[in-house]
């Protein structure tokens, strides 16, 4: 059977994604292989199609425990062999296990790195291995953003296995990183294939130096525009997390926390909860989200500035896995690239940590199209604006604002450049803090000539001067704020400098919302049924997704691994009436047809 074939069989699509059949072909001959793709671009079918052609068991590395469960599920769920070893299992379920490996019936092993280790000299020694694939495989380089040393000693694998082919697969890495994996892995004539970065079924928005207060009310609006959407917000800190789950549920959301400091069992509930639709959001610093593969998570919130391009990439990617339309929005201040400045130098490779933190920040402040900054950090170009990100859309107003930026750089230099931002903002406003009566602020020239002015505004305007390079931040001398050349240039009028119109609006605008819900079926040729012209049918869309949670319900599994958001837009849309058609909507394949097409198809006839 050829790869297509399976790719029908099992999974329900007629066509690989781009880059898919040529890594497939890649591995099948026997070559070692490095997949670049990114989160919900199909890296996991690279090596499931070939475990399934292939004589043996293909042996998958992963980081943890609840990501093994979710892929297990969802392959099992579409009439595949496959198992995890893990320490949650009985004794019972491993013997099973083993002696299917053995017998060459499990097409697919998943397994935790220190458990493979600890397996070579036994069951893995005496199975017909197929291929080694190490998911998240950026784990493996210290360059990585989420290296973990459990992974380093995975290069033994092709000491002890030199002719087994090896496939590496990540979302996020950049060149250094690749080239690490490549060595520790020990990857001989490794081919590389690198797929699109563009992920144009979500939305990108920043919004910059919103209080708490402007935070809170922002993402409340955000989340009763869509009372039916699975979101994730990420926080910098277990602090914060706890802090909004407990100002959403007080407004009635059914919300979460998730972070390291919580119990196993805390976390784990958190996470299946999720997964099973019985609540709508988690807030979680980034321990959350690795472990999930849930396809229709339709929003992600940045409370805070992530630490890294590739970070934030990652995070946001577990936003509309299935294709459909899902929206992220990132907030940022002063407050958060200070912090995050101080853990880079705190960390063991400062000039690495704080070089992706300024590609970051770029991203954040940049005022032209989103879409491109990241594709760009990713080695991708494009020639063209996304327009479907909050630059594009709504291009920001700026106005000649040099009277603020001299006001600003005169109160730094009035000090002898020994203060930090914060007392800036008080001598510019003319309070009397502490600091300012201690060191005699007061007296400057400068004191009060900005009170026209709110602080939220003054740290906005101080935000984008920092940006711009007319003042730097000297972290290790009390993070004073110092002048540079260029804010010299400002100051004593030999340039002028122009501000963006600030936008602080916690309302989102309606025809965003509109926009987002509209998804595009492509025209699908089932027999019997006229070709369609895209038109959903709400009411139906609504009832096939309370059968899906009914039939998950029913199995104990996740309503996504069922089927995907994607799948049942397509069957309010095309409306098949028979098993038969039922079985071309794509993300339907055989075993789904036979095992959930009656009664799907029952409910749809009840509706045309």
């Amino acid at each position: 059977m050829e790869t297509t074939a399976f790719l029908r069989k099992f999974f329900g699509y007629d066509t690989f994604r781009p880059n898919q059949r040529e890594i497939i072909e890649n591995v099948m001959n026997g070559r070692d292989t490095l997949v670049l793709m990114p989160t919900g671009g199909g890296k996991s079918v690279c090596y499931q199609i070939p475990a399934l052609v292939m004589k043996g068991t293909a042996i998958v590395v992963s980081p943890l425990i609840s990501l093994m469960k979710d892929q297990v599920e969802t392959l099992r769920a579409n009439g595949i062999e496959a198992a995890a070893l893990n320490s949650n299992n009985s004794l019972d379920t491993d013997t099973v296990i083993r002696r299917k490996c053995m017998s060459g019936d499990m097409k697919l092993l998943y397994i935790s790195p220190e458990k493979l280790l600890a397996e070579i000299p036994y069951l893995l020694s005496n199975i017909h291995i197929s291929l080694f694939a190490i998911d998240e495989a950026h784990c493996i380089s210290q360059w990585g953003h989420d290296f973990r040393p459990e992974y380093t000693q995975l290069g033994l694998l092709r000491d002890k296995f030199p002719s087994v082919p090896i496939m590496a697969l990540t979302a996020t890495a950049d060149r250094i990183t690749r080239q690490d994996i490549v060595t520790q892995l020990k990857l001989h004539d490794c081919h590389e294939f690198i797929s699109s970065f563009d992920r144009p079924n979500l939305s990108l928005s920043v919004k910059r130096n919103f209080t708490t207060k402007e935070k809170n009310a922002f993402i409340l609006n955000f989340i009763k525009a869509r009372p039916y959407d699975a979101g994730i917000i990420y926080c910098l800190s277990r602090k914060t997390t706890e802090k909004v789950t407990i100002a959403l549920k007080d407004k009635g959301i059914n919300a979460m926390a998730y972070h390291a400091g919580l119990t196993g069992q805390e976390r784990n509930q958190a996470q299946e909860r999720f997964k099973n639709d019985e609540i709508q959001v988690v807030c979680a610093t980034i321990a959350f989200g690795m472990g999930i593969d849930k396809s229709n998570v339709r929003w992600v919130i940045h409370y805070n500035m992530p630490k890294s391009i590739e970070s934030f990439y990652q995070e946001i990617g577990r936003a509309g896995r299935d294709g459909a339309p899902a929206d992220t929005v990132l907030f940022y201040s002063l407050a958060d690239i200070i912090q995050l400045t101080e853990f880079a130098k705190a960390s063991g490779q400062q000039d690495v940590n704080m070089d992706k933190l300024k590609q970051m920040r770029q991203y954040a402040e940049s005022n032209v199209c989103r879409r491109r900054i990241l594709l760009n950090y990713f080695n991708e170009q494009t020639d063209h604006d996304c327009g479907n990100c909050d630059v594009c859309q709504n291009p920001p107003q700026r106005f000649d604002g040099t009277r603020y930026v001299q006001m600003a750089l005169s109160a730094m230099k009035r000090t002898r450049e020994q203060i930090r931002l914060s007392t800036v903002v008080e001598i510019l406003k003319g309070m009397h803090s502490a600091t300012v009566s201690k060191k005699g602020y007061d007296q400057l020239k400068t004191f009060g000539v900005g009170k026209d002015l709110s602080v939220q505004d003054w740290n906005d305007y101080l935000l984008q001067m920092l940006q711009m390079g007319f003042f730097e931040i000297v972290y290790n001398e009390g993070r004073r704020a110092m002048v540079t050349s260029s804010g010299e240039d400002v100051l004593y009028g030999r340039k002028t400098a122009e501000l963006c119109i600030i936008d602080r609006s916690t309302k989102e605008q309606p025809h965003r919302q509109k926009t987002r819900l509209r998804l595009e079926i492509p025209t699908i040729t089932i027999p019997g049924l006229p070709p369609t012209m895209g038109v959903e049918d709400p009411k139906l869309f609504e009832a096939l997704r309370q059968l899906r949670r009914q039939c998950a319900e029913e199995e104990g599994l996740p309503p996504y691994i069922v089927f995907g958001d994607k799948v049942l837009h397509a069957l309010a849309t095309q409306k098949p009436t028979t098993i038969e058609q039922f079985g071309y909507i794509p993300g339907v394949g055989d075993f789904k047809r036979q095992k959930y097409g009656p009664r799907f198809v029952a409910l749809i006839q009840k509706y045309v």
